[in-house]
């Protein structure tokens, strides 16, 4: 198959091609693991491709300062293959933290482990059908990390700038694994640390978890593998990193306020979670020690209902934190578009990256 001229089409055509690779490489070793494969490529459907899209925007940043005509730069086979490795360590992501979140759907589908659990029962096998499922998960999120690094070397076997996008994958995946964890643990660890610093602390998970990851990185990647200079590579992350808090705490909102029509996930979900948010700490800071208790007695309840919820929500409402989260955002944004001020990037791709910022930070139902 002729690869695409649109880079995100492209993208989306490398992924399917991979996946069906990795299917024939399996398909002899029986339906089990013809079945682990398929829950592989399940995983790899849907979504907006925002991480392969700041990858190829920030390759493309670079490459126009390099063009010396006016045809436009066309990203070749490393930038392509690095842009969907993103989108796969981005679905192994979500394995993971589906599971450690206990959710039931991502995009409006059985989450992992659900499935595999779902096809446990099926199948009519022996054992917890849950305890499978939770196993398969982790096992099928660790595939997928294996997956993205496959399809990363294949791209760089002859990128000239092989070890500079080596190296800022590698940061990647350290940091969004901290992140992680550092997420988990503030669920936990809220209870001994001052009110006051909760919203610091929160800041501190979105950086790692979700703003480098998610922005920051993918950005650097594909601006790494187009040869950028120091300048190019400060300028890149000066933008990238206020714009991926803004696209997080714009993802924390949803996660309280979000129509699960659009989300693929419960309105509400985040609070039956007890995510420990930025938005949850500003509400918290605003509320008295009695109404801070019954606050913190609701949140991370996975049995809260209806009622319940709509009563969370007016809580942060009428505390103001959902204003201050939404100036937060605003401010964010605006320092990303301003890091762009004067930086020897492309110009049309500057034009594509303010794009992306306002798309990624959108207010959403």
């Amino acid at each position: 198959m002729q690869a695409s001229d649109d880079p995100i089409e492209a993208v989306s055509q490398r992924l399917a091609s991979f996946v069906t690779d990795q299917s024939a490489t399996w398909a002899s070793e029986g339906a089990e693991a013809a079945g682990f494969v398929r829950a592989g490529a399940d995983a790899l459907t849907g979504g907006k491709r925002l991480r392969a899209r700041f990858c190829l925007a920030g390759w493309q940043a670079v490459a126009e300062t390099r063009s010396t005509d006016d045809s436009p730069a066309v990203p070749g086979d490393d930038v392509i293959a690095a842009a969907a490795a993103l989108e796969i360590f981005h679905a192994a992501a979500l394995v993971h933290d589906d599971l450690i979140d206990n959710s039931d759907t991502r995009r409006g589908r059985p989450a992992a482990h659900r499935a595999l659990e779902a096809a446990h029962r099926a199948a009519g096998w022996a054992g917890d059908a849950a305890a499978f499922g939770r196993s398969g998960a982790i096992l099928l999120g660790d595939l997928l990390v294996a997956w993205s690094d496959d399809l990363l070397e294949a791209g760089l076997r002859t990128a000239e700038h092989a070890a500079a996008a080596r190296e800022v994958y590698a940061l990647m995946r350290r940091e969004v694994t901290v992140g992680q964890f550092l997420d988990i643990a503030e669920e936990a660890a809220y209870v001994t640390s001052p009110d006051d610093t909760h919203a610091e602390r929160a800041l501190r998970v979105a950086s790692l978890k979700s703003a480098r990851y998610s922005v920051q990185h993918p950005l650097l990647l594909g601006a790494a593998l187009a040869g950028a200079d120091a300048a190019q590579t400060r300028a890149l992350s000066a933008f990238g990193h206020p714009l991926g808090l803004a696209f997080q705490l714009r993802d924390d909102v949803l996660g309280v306020f979000g129509d699960s029509a659009v989300t693929g996930k419960p309105s509400g979900d985040d609070l039956c979670e007890g995510k420990r948010t930025v938005l949850v700490a500003y509400t918290r800071e605003s509320l008295d020690a009695g109404a801070r208790a019954a606050f913190d007695a609701l949140l991370g309840d996975p049995s809260l209902d209806d009622a319940q919820i709509t009563a969370l929500q007016q809580t942060i409402r009428d505390s103001g934190a959902l204003d201050r989260v939404e100036e937060l955002i605003s401010r964010s944004a605006a320092e990303a578009d301003d890091a762009l001020r004067g930086a020897d990037l492309g110009t049309e791709a500057m034009q594509g990256l303010l794009r992306l910022s306002r798309d990624a930070t959108a207010r959403a139902a």
